[in-house]
């Protein structure tokens, strides 16, 4: 397990893929917030949940969340689309409802940062959430990621809901330290 000061991030066990899927995946407004590709029924215990423990991958590190004061699961997080090549990857978090605002969200970003940088060697960790996700935003900025503008919609496009745009943070690396891990 890798420890910061409040969250843990381990490997994902079989006990923790029906919370998982029953309070994230099962919030169908929060998961359609959270991720790119469309929401669909699926039962929790199928090869197709998105937390299913599944082989490990060159192209993802999925973890679960634990808060080491409760010494319960609390989330999941994620390293995906890593490009070993190119030394870069995205991060992802999502914290149980019990679990949020508690401070966990920036322990999790650095613990993840922890793993891309030093772990897996990478040099450009980048974060992508909506405008309005605040906890997130300040859970990223809280970790060195300084934020930069929302992105704007591909030419020829409208952007139809101000709260569907993203808001994209890149930390200030320069491919020696990680950001702040306190």
């Amino acid at each position: 397990m890798i420890r910061g000061d409040k969250a843990g991030l381990r490997a994902r066990h079989e006990d923790d893929v029906r919370v998982l899927h029953r309070e994230l995946y099962d919030d169908v407004a929060t998961r359609s917030r959270a991720d790119s590709r469309a929401w669909r029924p699926i039962v929790a215990d199928s090869a197709e949940s998105p937390y299913a423990v599944t082989a490990s991958s060159d192209e993802a590190a999925c973890f679960s969340v634990v808060d080491l004061k409760a010494q319960e699961l609390a989330g999941e997080a994620l390293l995906w689309n890593i490009d070993t090549h190119n030394r870069n990857a995205h991060l992802g978090i999502s914290l149980l409802p019990a679990f949020r605002g508690r401070g966990l969200g920036g322990d999790v970003v650095r613990l993840l940062c922890h793993c891309g940088f030093v772990v897996r060697g990478l040099q450009r960790l980048q974060v992508e959430t909506l405008a309005d996700n605040a906890p997130m935003i300040a859970a990223a900025t809280g970790a060195g990621f300084p934020l930069r503008a929302p992105c704007a919609p591909p030419p020829g496009h409208t952007e139809v809901s101000p709260t569907r745009s993203s808001s994209a943070c890149w930390p200030t690396n320069g491919g020696s330290e990680p950001p702040d891990r306190r």
